[in-house]
Parts: structure tokens; sequence; C-alpha cells
């Protein structure tokens, strides 16, 4: 009986390991998200004021929709979990606020699409990963749920290239 003991107080030790070892991706993934979803937010805002397409100020809008619903629901959830989440965009999506900035019109429109691209590419990859591998099944469900909105987002900045 002791020996079973033993076996069982390892694999619970083995499986709490597994546990915390999993909750940095998580925690990284959730992290990611909400500035992206905030850089998202800032850059529509941004193509409502420097686009003069209707096309672009449209998708822009949909970026700050979409986006601050997602940013919101994930709020919520990581105030569930005592998740600590940035407020505010990275260095780098900053630089890349900052630059598209300084443009307007059709060259606004043009990097601006193309930084949508790129991005919701990245965005579709990390959410299927999440959806289908994270640990967190909270976390799991929302990548799941926030999945088919990105895909119609990178479908969407995808077709404004053709």
């Amino acid at each position: 009986m002791a020996h079973r003991l033993g076996w069982t107080a390892g694999l619970t030790l083995l499986c709490a390991g597994a546990v915390a070892q999993a909750e940095p991706a998580d925690q990284s993934f959730a992290e990611k998200a909400a500035t992206g979803g905030m850089t998202e937010v800032e850059l529509g805002k941004l193509a409502q004021k420097q686009s003069t397409t209707a096309e672009v100020k449209k998708f822009g809008k949909k970026m700050i929709t979409d986006h601050s619903k997602g940013g919101t629901q994930l709020k919520a959830l990581a105030k569930k979990k005592n998740m600590t989440l940035p407020s505010e965009m990275t260095a780098e999506q900053r630089a890349l606020y900052d630059r598209l900035a300084k443009l307007s019109g059709a060259e606004f429109d043009q990097a601006y699409m193309e930084a949508m691209q790129k991005d919701h590419d990245e965005d579709v990859a990390e959410f299927k990963k999440e959806a289908d591998s994270g640990r967190d099944p909270d976390l799991k469900a929302w990548a799941a749920k926030m999945l088919p909105t990105l895909q119609e987002h990178d479908e969407m900045a995808h077709h404004h290239q053709k």
C-alpha cells in the first residue's frame, strides 16, 4: 500500500508539473492576444482618420468592433483566472502604429492592409494552435470562438489586395 501511495503522489506531482508548465504558454497566448487586440482597435481608429477609401474605413471599423468585443471577453476571462494582461501595446506594435500614423490616403491604405494581412495570418495560426492544443479549457474555448472572426478578417485583408 505504501508503494502505491508513493506512486500516486509521484503521479500527482508529475501532473501538477505538467499543468504548471502549460500555464506560461496559455499566459503568453493571452498576453499576445490582448496586445494584438488593442493594436487592432487602435489601428482601426487610425484607418478611420487616415484612409480615403470606404472599403478600408469599413475594414477599420470592423477591427474596432470585433477586437473590442474579443478584448472585453478576454479581460473577463483573465479576471476570472487571476491573470494579469498588458494594458498597452508592445514596442513593436507602437512602432507600427507610429509608422502608419505618418501616412495617409492610398499610401496609408496599402501599408495598413499589408500589416493587416501579416497580422491576421499570424493571429489565425496562433489562435488555431491555442484552440487545438492549449491547456486551459476556457482559453481554448475562447480561441476557438474567436478563430472564425479572425479568419474572416484575414480573408478580407487579403481580398483587398486583389
